[in-house]
């Protein structure tokens, strides 16, 4: 990725499809992260438990790490087209479940964490989000099939500005329909979004008229999941796993945060002025994903990766030591702002060094592996923090040793559980950094980078078989 490539042209040929399909992805991303946002909030001012939302984060979590390689599977051995499709209908089917659940359980059956009616509703709701994650695993896949190599870095940070923009809408509309109309405003809204994101879809043609994985020339895996062929893929690169491993230990950590950053933000703040404070933030994300797509991630994307997660657990280990919306504020600013350029590094990296046949398996495979520790944090941490360090840091020996100078009550138990991850956070990236995988993965990189055919110029528009012709064999070669 020379850092004078040329700019992604979205008016005509294959690029113009990538952005068609782009815009349909972030408008379910906002319904689904909408649904996702919205039942956290309205569990907690409904049951007031921190329990319950650390659940609901680990239902999450735990969901994606166990679908993530089969639904990679599924990107794989059937066209994309298909696979976006069939996402947003289940995702439907599951709303809509969940919406007559609803208006047929009494209001007050909703009001304790216990409630068996409350956990059927949030369940529904978390299958319709979980459905909607295959067409995340598929839009890295459709960037090598329809991106030019030069160019993919940008294109990835232009899907991390549309995931920004998804964020932006998500936390804004999330707080607001929730305190003015409730979970009936979430899905009517959510169940209407996704009907016209279907009709979209059937008017826009993918150039790939058979799965990668059993076209001719392909891996020859079959329609199954295929788990040993892709770990022996992934070892088979040097720093691979090692790269896999470190985001799943990030992760590991960041479970924390998606127990408890919205208990300790709704601690300091108002359930609107939360959803509109996150909007806010998530405008910078956008900003981040703009200058990734503008200036690229030049030739050391892995370097670029953890210098920025260095940073990022750098903020959220200094930001909880003072009880503070302005210190949050700046700290996320800064999360929020450098975010892109970590997840287009790392979808630059598997674009480059995993064969496009078996991307949607590798791309699957690292969220299941990346994943797979958050939900142990989430439902470790949840309880822990209420049941053992809020009482700690409330009138316990950590409010006595540390309260005068930290704070005690509830929100510096919270704080204190952010101070201690993000120190871990920075240790391990600063270990990553000195480590022998982090220069083998960088040699490798470099090496499929030399090994690359010349880089052309876009195609001019054509018919769709010529396009197919000339694509699905480029992808490949990458």
């Amino acid at each position: 990725m020379s850092d004078r490539a040329p700019a992604l042209d979205l008016r005509s040929g294959p690029e113009r499809v990538f952005a068609h399909l782009l815009v349909n992805n972030v408008l379910v991303s906002v319904v689904n992260y909408t649904v996702w946002f919205a039942v956290t909030f309205w569990v907690f001012l409904e049951t007031g438990s921190v329990f319950a939302t650390g659940m609901i984060a680990g239902i999450f979590l735990v969901a994606t790490a166990g679908t993530g390689i089969w639904f990679g599977s599924l990107v794989d051995h059937h066209r994309k087209h298909t696979v976006l499709q069939a996402s947003a209908a289940a995702s439907t089917a599951f709303y809509a479940l969940a919406l007559a659940v609803y208006l047929v359980t009494p209001a007050e059956s909703f009001t304790t964490a216990g409630s068996l009616s409350l956990w059927v509703f949030v369940v529904l709701l978390m299958l319709g989000v979980i459905a909607g994650n295959p067409r995340m695993i598929a839009l890295p896949t459709l960037v090598t099939l329809l991106v030019p190599e030069d160019r993919r870095d940008r294109a990835n940070g232009l899907a991390g500005s549309a995931s920004g923009l998804s964020m932006l809408v998500t936390s804004v509309i999330s707080g607001l329909l929730v305190a003015f109309g409730g979970m009936a405003a979430v899905l009517a809204l959510t169940l209407t979004v996704l009907v016209l994101s279907i009709g979209h879809l059937t008017l826009v043609r993918v150039p790939e008229d058979r799965p990668a994985a059993s076209a001719p020339g392909g891996d020859g895996a079959g329609a199954g999941v295929d788990l040993r062929g892709t770990l022996r893929l992934v070892r088979g690169v040097p720093g691979l796993l090692p790269l896999i491993l470190f985001s799943c230990f990030n992760n590991f950590l960041g479970g924390a945060f998606m127990a408890l950053m919205d208990p300790y933000g709704l601690s300091l703040m108002s359930v609107q002025a939360w959803g509109l404070l996150w909007g806010g933030l998530s405008a910078l994300m956008i900003v981040g994903g703009l200058l990734v797509a503008r200036v690229g991630l030049g030739s050391r994307p892995i370097r670029v990766l953890l210098l920025v997660n260095a940073a990022m657990w750098a903020v959220t280990m200094l930001f909880p030591l003072v009880s503070s919306v302005l210190t949050l504020t700046v700290a996320m600013a800064v999360f929020m702002t450098v975010m892109p350029f970590a997840e287009a590094a790392e979808q630059t990296v598997l674009q480059r060094v995993v064969p496009f046949e078996r991307q949607g398996r590798v791309f699957g495979f690292a969220q299941s592996v990346e994943q797979a520790a958050s939900p142990l944090t989430a439902f470790l941490m949840a309880p822990f923090t209420q049941f053992v360090v809020i009482p700690f840091m409330t009138d316990g020996a950590g409010a006595r040793a540390i309260g005068g100078w930290f704070g005690t009550g509830a929100d510096r138990g919270i704080a204190l559980v952010f101070v201690v991850t993000g120190l871990i956070g920075v240790v391990v990236v600063l270990a990553a950094l000195a480590s022998p995988a982090y220069r083998r993965l960088s040699a490798a990189y470099a090496a499929a980078r030399e090994d690359a055919p010349a880089d052309e110029p876009p195609p001019a528009p054509v018919d769709d078989a010529v396009v197919l012709d000339r694509l699905v064999p480029q992808a490949a070669s990458c």
